[in-house]
């Protein structure tokens, strides 16, 4: 059993990757001292079954939202979002924003919906999971132009220049940091996630996907959050225990977490 305490802050728990062995996923998260994680949304058919995750399990919260690049047939407006995320444990709103990687849903349209769920965020007061992806300058106006600062948020995944993420950290956002950190090419992100200021370092897995050093390649799941924090606090020039005790404040903090 692991000593330190960790928090996946944006993983996909409730994905058919894990139907075989759900239960024996949660059982090595616990071993690996995760105590916490958020399960989150990419498509609004997903909500029942993250919030019956949620209310069956105490270290489980959920998000509500649209992926970018998930194809709808009508899309959610502000009122729905915030209906949809009022059960008590939905802690965030996302994952939303732009991705200019894969054009399945048109840019135009994913930015109205990236509007939408930042002003269904401000209404909730809840914080926004931003996935940003090959659309750094296009993200970052929107997040300006709607006043992003007013609920915060997470820019997922982070996986941008110092640049970028110093823009983020001026509207309040939290900079979280997942697998491919771990990468042995990505020095230049591991330079990022050294200036990062400790109340606003955040780690995940994005588990199914993005495996950290030594398993990438294979499924990820959360347990292996436990690497994330590793090669950040090796990065950092800080004990691991350190590391993980402020993320893990930070997530709790971000996303209201009594």
């Amino acid at each position: 059993m692991s000593t330190v305490s960790l928090f996946d802050s944006h993983c996909h728990i409730d994905f058919d990757q894990f139907d075989g062995d759900r239960q024996a996923a949660f059982e090595r998260l616990e071993k690996a001292g995760v105590k916490g994680l958020v399960a989150v949304c990419v498509e609004l058919e997903q909500i029942g079954r993250l919030a019956g995750l949620a209310e069956a399990r105490e270290d489980v919260w959920f998000s509500v939202g649209v992926h970018p690049n998930h194809e709808v047939e009508a899309e959610p407006d502000v009122e729905q979002i915030c209906q949809l995320a009022g059960h008590p444990k939905c802690v965030a709103i996302g994952e939303t924003g732009m991705d200019f990687y894969r054009h399945r849903v048109e840019p135009a349209v994913q930015e109205a919906r990236f509007r939408s769920h930042i002003r269904a965020a401000k209404e909730l007061a809840k914080p926004v999971i931003v996935h940003m992806r090959d659309a750094d300058a296009a993200t970052l106006t929107i997040m300006r132009e709607e006043g992003i600062d007013q609920c915060g948020g997470i820019m997922h995944c982070f996986s941008s220049s110092w640049e970028v993420a110093s823009q983020a950290l001026d509207m309040g956002m939290y900079i979280a940091f997942s697998g491919n950190v771990t990468f042995k090419r990505n020095g230049v992100l591991r330079e990022v996630a050294r200036q990062v200021p400790a109340e606003r370092l955040l780690i995940e897995t994005d588990a199914p996907y993005l495996a950290p050093m030594p398993y990438r390649g294979k499924r990820n799941e959360p347990a292996y959050v436990h690497y994330v924090a590793e090669c950040l606090a090796a990065v950092r020039g800080v004990e691991l225990q350190e590391l993980a005790a402020a993320t893990t404040a930070n997530a709790r903090r971000c996303f209201r977490i009594s």
